[in-house]
């Protein structure tokens, strides 16, 4: 498994993808908190990170499946799937490789986000005068939701040999997950409406976002990675 981690990491660092989806995150997420007039935080004048956190799971429904959509899909396309299959690898460290390769890249890209936070820090008056509880719960659980959307983009690039398909579909069940089941439950009422929503990854990302690190969050996010990093061992075998 270390192996195929190490050669996929090393392919994303030694061309321009890692980079550019780097560079693109820090931008967004720059323009989003200090830039744009609906969100940046100094019109707003509380320190806090709630603009950044609410809007950039957004981007990374978009960025992760433009990472993972050629995981499998290249190696089907010019298939090398087969010569990968014949080394002494079980499914399973092959996908996980993938996975932790394309998964660490998503956290390099969220890290640099840490300079806002100490921005914002030295800003408050009085200086510190921010919710820490808050931010790291949000970011513990901004790497855990990339983790999930990452297995997701595997999961779908595991299905085709097409990159484009796998992104457009990697990246529709992303937001759908994300923020499509839990808009189908507010025209829900009662114990139901809470139960669709509960399926939503934003019902347990933004619990973790209010500091307090709820088991029943941690689980289940992992859980759904978990799922989806089945199905992509799963459809390999099939295949």
């Amino acid at each position: 498994m270390f192996s195929i981690f190490r050669k996929e990491l090393n392919g994303y660092l030694n061309s321009l993808i890692a980079y550019i989806v780097i560079v693109l995150f820090l931008i967004f997420t720059g323009l989003i908190l200090w830039v744009f007039p609906d969100s940046n935080i100094l019109d707003y004048g509380y320190a806090e990170m709630g603009s950044f956190f609410s809007l950039t799971p957004f981007i990374l429904a978009i960025l992760v499946p433009a990472i993972t959509m050629r995981t499998f899909s290249e190696e089907y396309k010019t298939g090398t799937i087969e010569f990968l299959m014949t080394k002494p690898l079980s499914r399973l460290d092959i996908v996980l490789g993938k996975f932790l390769a394309a998964w660490v890249l998503i956290i390099l890209a969220i890290l640099p986000t840490l300079v806002y936070y100490f921005s914002i820090s030295n800003l408050g008056i009085p200086q510190g005068n921010i919710d820490t509880g808050a931010v790291m719960g949000s970011y513990f659980g901004l790497i855990l939701l990339a983790g999930v959307f990452t297995a997701i983009g595997l999961a779908i690039s595991s299905f085709t040999e097409n990159q484009v398909i796998a992104f457009i579909i990697g990246a529709f069940i992303c937001y759908f997950f994300y923020d499509g089941i839990h808009q189908l439950s507010q025209l829900l009422k009662g114990t139901t409406q809470y139960f669709v929503d509960f399926i939503s990854l934003q019902f347990h990302y933004s619990s973790l976002g209010r500091g307090l690190i709820d088991s029943r969050n941690v689980i289940y996010l992992c859980s759904l990675g978990a799922l989806m990093i089945y199905i992509t061992t799963f459809n390999l075998r099939r295949k």
